[in-house]
């Protein structure tokens, strides 16, 4: 008996976004296109290494927001005689309908060394704590992307007194113009909710 195509590439759907709940939870291609260059955030017991959507089952959305500390970060492709700057945001803060507080900033780590990287250790200096992905109840799916920059050698990168003082509403492309960053060297990210939601 012959199986209709559809019926076929149904199947293959569902079989190769199984880990992947349905939408609107699965990824667009325009968030799936923002990941490249190779870099990894594991957690305890999630390995980001391309664009996903945090699943509901195993608590992974609530672990992320309530037990692991910050992530280790792995980047195969980094030059062991650079320096990299590590930003974190959430461009979706407090909602994706509403970015009112976008690039609100969760990590933001310089002078990183290249080697440290390569074997999956930040070393640098910690200009913003880590705090961990914590969207509001009903604000939906939140981004929380990753970017990995080559810092020019002997240029102190620092945040201004104004910065300091929020981590929302960074003008992250400001601050990449004045220490001359220019295109990241890799980015990810991963979207999630609050695991209540």
């Amino acid at each position: 008996m012959a199986v209709p195509a559809p019926f076929l590439v149904l199947c293959a759907c569902v079989l190769g976004f199984f880990h992947v709940e349905a939408t609107p939870d699965t990824t667009s291609s325009l968030d799936s296109s923002f990941c490249h260059g190779g870099l990894e955030v594991i957690y305890p017991q999630l390995d980001v290494d391309k664009c996903l959507v945090i699943p509901k089952d195993l608590k992974l959305r609530e672990m992320v927001s309530t037990v692991w500390k910050a992530p280790q970060i792995y980047f195969s492709g980094a030059h062991k005689n650079k320096m990299y700057v590590l930003a974190m945001v959430d461009p979706d803060a407090p909602s994706r309908a509403k970015p009112t507080s976008a690039h609100w900033r969760h990590w933001l780590v310089v002078d990183i060394q290249g080697n440290a990287l390569k074997n999956g250790q930040i070393r640098g200096k910690t200009l913003t704590d880590y705090r961990p992905p914590t969207p509001p109840q009903k604000s939906g799916f939140h981004r929380y992307q990753f970017m990995l920059f080559e810092q020019l050698p002997d240029a102190p990168v620092s945040l201004t007194e104004q910065e300091k003082s929020s981590r929302g509403r960074w003008d992250l492309q400001a601050f990449i113009t004045r220490f001359g960053l220019g295109e990241p060297v890799s980015t990810l990210q991963f979207l999630t909710q609050n695991y209540k939601d």
